[in-house]
């Protein structure tokens, strides 16, 4: 009896150490393993002809940055008469809709949402109205370059492409790179590897553009960025990420709002996959699936995948010297989380940089786990300050 506890106790050891590293490791190894699906280029030069786009830019309550990236976008190096700016106001109720009609005749339109349903119901509202071939989604906080929309109409000369995601760069408040830079660049190097075969299972929710027979199935309900993945995959196109195609955002100054938007992305992420179960079913959706499984459902077990395997790991120290030095490399790994956590100019050290973010990523979706059993749901979107 008691060698088969011991069984059981290695045999769950393994499979928890497995777990924990599958999603961010072994994940995107697998991936790169297999063949592409083929490599998706944009045609060599933007045709005469260049296709109307319609600039959706949501804003709740931006009085004090709706002017700023109006004047962003008014800078936009693309026909005039072939890209429309509406903001989506989601019931603003400071001075934003004021300040936007003040713009009317720039080539910018407002859409107020006749109630606030969140986001994606004051996205809905705008792409009722919008004329484009091509739908451009960004939120305020977002500065794109000038020549993002060239970028953009060239590459959707490819017919195999429905929607397009920019590559995140976030900027400190000191004007460098933000402290989550690292896991950053892991999750757009992430992107790039789905965006070559089964296409991305959620884009930049700040900035993406799609396709408008993508957009006709617009559940409100559900992320859009996921959403917009979700359709392309039905309709057998690809949703990709382009390097080329940058969105520059400022660093959250306040860490607890931060963490707030962590829950809200992972309790979102996971009412959308408990609205679409069908995403799972490899037989229906086929790759897609699997990467979701890797991507998200895996991701987010890690947190309880980490507690099983720390507790584990206590229970078998004394069996051999391989348990002791796991779990004495666990201690190592939390202490530099804890003191990157209590001493923040530790932050601007690698080894102590990404265990704090690591950890605090994976606090969040263990937090944001259990809102989510006990019935939390988040529709109002209240977009972060930075």
């Amino acid at each position: 009896m008691k060698s088969q506890v011991n069984f059981l106790l290695q045999f769950l050891f393994l499979f928890l150490g497995f777990c924990c590293v599958y999603s961010y490791f072994l994940y995107p190894l697998v991936l790169r393993m297999l063949p592409p699906r083929g490599t998706l280029n944009p045609p060599a030069e933007l045709s005469e002809k260049v296709p109307s786009l319609s600039l959706i830019i949501t804003a709740h309550n931006e009085a004090s940055r709706i002017q700023s990236k109006l004047e962003n976008t008014l800078q936009l190096d693309y026909p005039g008469e072939q890209l429309e700016i509406i903001i989506a106001s989601d019931c603003s109720t400071d001075e934003t809709d004021e300040i936007v009609t003040r713009f009317h005749g720039r080539n910018v339109n407002l859409v107020r949402a006749d109630t606030r349903k969140g986001k994606e119901y004051a996205q809905l509202c705008a792409i009722r109205q919008a004329r484009g071939d091509i739908l451009v989604f960004s939120d305020v906080a977002t500065r794109l370059e000038a020549s993002a929309m060239r970028k953009l109409a060239r590459w959707f000369g490819n017919a195999e492409i429905g929607a397009i995601s920019s590559v995140d760069h976030f900027i400190s408040q000191a004007g460098g790179e933000a402290g989550e830079g690292i896991y950053v660049r892991y999750e757009m190097w992430l992107r790039r590897l789905e965006s070559s075969h089964a296409g991305l299972v959620g884009l930049s929710g700040s900035f993406f553009a799609a396709r408008r027979c993508v957009c006709e199935n617009w559940d409100i309900s559900v992320p859009s960025d996921f959403n917009t993945a979700l359709n392309c995959a039905r309709l057998n196109l690809t949703a990709i990420s382009c390097p080329d195609i940058i969105g520059n955002y400022e660093d959250v100054k306040d860490p607890d709002l931060e963490y707030r938007r962590k829950l809200r992305t992972v309790i979102r992420g996971m009412a959308a996959i408990a609205r679409h179960p069908e995403v799972l079913n490899p037989l229906r959706m086929g790759l897609f699936a699997f990467q979701i499984w890797g991507h998200k459902i895996m991701r987010w077990g890690v947190p309880w995948f980490m507690l099983g395997f720390l507790g584990l790991s206590l229970a078998l120290v004394d069996r051999h010297w391989f348990y002791a030095l796991a779990t004495f490399a666990q201690f190592l790994f939390y202490m530099a989380a804890m003191l990157g956590h209590v001493f923040k100019y530790l932050r601007a050290h690698t080894l102590f940089k990404i265990p704090y973010f690591f950890v605090q990523v994976n606090i969040a979706i263990l937090h944001a786990t259990l809102q989510f059993i006990c019935g939390r749901r988040i529709t109002v979107w209240e977009p972060s300050r930075r």
